[in-house]
């Protein structure tokens, strides 16, 4: 077996383990301040959305010679000043995105495109994209993404309980904030793909959650028939349980994203790939977090409000400390010396004490005694 898997096998028995439903503090106190960086690069630097999203223009070109900064600036003044971004293909060709750009203004671009490249301008493709049609693919988004957590909270409210089904909820939301302050920070554009991508780790984040929130339940129940752990310990020792079995899923599907985003995206240039891979990638490092220091705790700190769990956590403590000052109580005992009167020394001619007389000392002989033998047996 290896140390990865023997020390799976011991968290799961509970021979080691981790308290991070008692550092919860910590990782509640870490969480708000990614959160906050998160709502502060929205607010300042706000999405780059995509054409999909905004409306614009598409051009993509044959393969040319013409660098792709030299066809920003080209595309931009052509463009009266509109950002254009520029991706290299992998024949060799351009793809320029110009956001908020309408039919009229687009013919100039495409023919000041096509002379500046030396080409024909029927050679350059043209795609347009509306507002509207924008609009209503990002209220489908929200939609989407509405009934998903709806039916998240009823599901988990039903196999579990509404603490958990509050706490995955959470955890999902914190999970969506982290992803999209990154995506505002890094500044990477925001299409359809990005949409999927945020949707498949809500997935991710909520497998994790309901793995840990299973264990919780089977390891709680008649939980108040006994005082030997309260609820914050039966659910940091599930915790533990599966924690091997977290970090092994989260690093798997790691694997193949960081590809995509990393070698993809970056050392390729296939930057469309970035949409997606972004998002996943953050998502999944998110939600395997908050399914550990986020969701967990969370639990428990709800579930510790309840009254049954304040008597039962009331009887551990008292449990505890009855045993504590027994284990005291028995260890003075043990270290504590015999006691031994000491006695006083027999003078000439008294009697010695009896303690002296069992300390190995012969009793003397009185006077009466001295000088009688054994009787003759003849009578005077």
């Amino acid at each position: 077996m290896s140390r990865l898997g023997a020390l799976g096998a011991r968290l799961y028995r509970g021979e080691v383990g981790y308290d991070f439903v008692a550092k919860r503090k910590i990782w509640y106190g870490i969480s708000i301040l990614i959160t906050i960086t998160a709502i502060v690069g929205l607010a300042v630097r706000g999405l780059n959305l995509g054409i999909e999203f905004s409306g614009g223009a598409v051009f993509e070109t044959p393969k040319t010679s013409v660098s792709a900064s030299h066809a920003r600036e080209v595309a931009e003044s052509a463009s009266g000043g509109h950002t254009a971004v520029v991706q290299e293909l992998g024949r060799g060709g351009l793809r320029i995105q110009i956001s908020e750009l309408g039919t009229k203004e687009a013919l100039p671009v495409q023919e000041k495109l096509a002379k500046e490249l030396d080409v024909k301008t029927s050679e350059i493709e043209t795609q347009l994209v509306g507002p509207s049609w924008g609009e209503e693919i990002a209220n489908k988004a929200w939609q989407g993404l509405a009934i998903f957590m709806v039916l998240v909270v009823i599901y988990l409210a039903i196999a579990f309980e509404w603490r958990m089904a509050l706490a995955a909820l959470i955890a999902l939301i914190h999970d969506l904030t982290i992803t999209v302050g990154v995506y505002a920070l890094v500044g990477f554009e925001v299409t359809p793909g990005t949409v999927i991508g945020l949707l498949t780790i809500l997935g991710y984040s909520l497998y994790d959650t309901v793995v840990v929130f299973d264990g919780l339940k089977e390891a709680s129940k008649d939980l108040t028939k006994q005082s030997r752990f309260t609820y914050s310990e039966i659910a940091n020792r599930s915790l533990n349980s599966t924690l091997v079995r977290s970090i092994n899923t989260t690093v798997v599907a790691l694997l193949p994203v960081g590809a995509l985003l990393f070698i993809g995206g970056g050392a390729l240039g296939a930057g469309m790939l970035n949409d997606i891979s972004l998002a996943l990638f953050v998502g999944l490092a998110a939600g395997a977090y908050s399914s550990i220091f986020i969701a967990t705790p969370l639990v428990a700190d709800l579930k510790e409000r309840d009254p049954q769990m304040k008597a039962l956590a009331k009887r551990v403590r008292a449990k505890r400390a009855s045993a504590a000052a027994k284990a005291d109580s028995d260890s003075d005992a043990e270290q504590k010396p015999q006691d031994v009167t000491p006695q006083p020394r027999a003078e000439d001619g008294d009697e010695p004490t009896p303690a002296a007389a069992g300390a190995g000392q012969r009793r003397q002989p009185t006077s009466r005694g001295r000088g009688r033998g054994r009787p003759s047996g003849k009578r005077r």
